[in-house]
């Protein structure tokens, strides 16, 4: 690690969810794992914006790392190489590094907790 890591105790009450990144049909939650890293990692909790659908739309994320647990609900992906996958409550997902995919349908209630190195990783449409 080029920088020490910080202790963090992110408290989610004190937090509200956003708008921001690639999909406009989710909302993130900040979990301050960014900051206590150094920015080598981001942890969030991503939430289906209500009225809000995917939009089908190939993608990648220019990223070392990339992990996603759902807590709640369902979320349907295609992935390059490996077809059309559900994850529901309980599941993990690890996506390679730079793996092409995109998002097909989640449920209404959808919350997962995503994982990704670095923490000002880019994402990108492809065709």
């Amino acid at each position: 690690m080029s920088e020490a890591q910080k202790f963090s105790h992110h408290e989610g009450d004190k937090s509200e969810f956003e708008q921001r990144g690639l999909r406009s049909y989710f909302e993130y939650r900040d979990l301050g794992v960014a900051d206590a890293s150094n920015g080598e990692v981001i942890a969030h909790v991503i939430r289906a914006k209500e009225g809000s659908n995917a939009t089908g739309d190939w993608h990648v994320h220019d990223c070392n790392f990339q992990m996603y647990y759902v807590i709640k609900g369902w979320i349907n992906f295609e992935y390059e190489g490996h077809g059309f996958k559900t994850a529901k409550a309980g599941d993990c997902v690890m996506q390679p590094a730079g793996i092409r995919h995109r998002e097909m349908e989640h449920s209404e209630d959808l919350e997962l907790i995503e994982i990704v190195s670095p923490a000002d990783f880019q994402s990108r449409m492809v065709d």
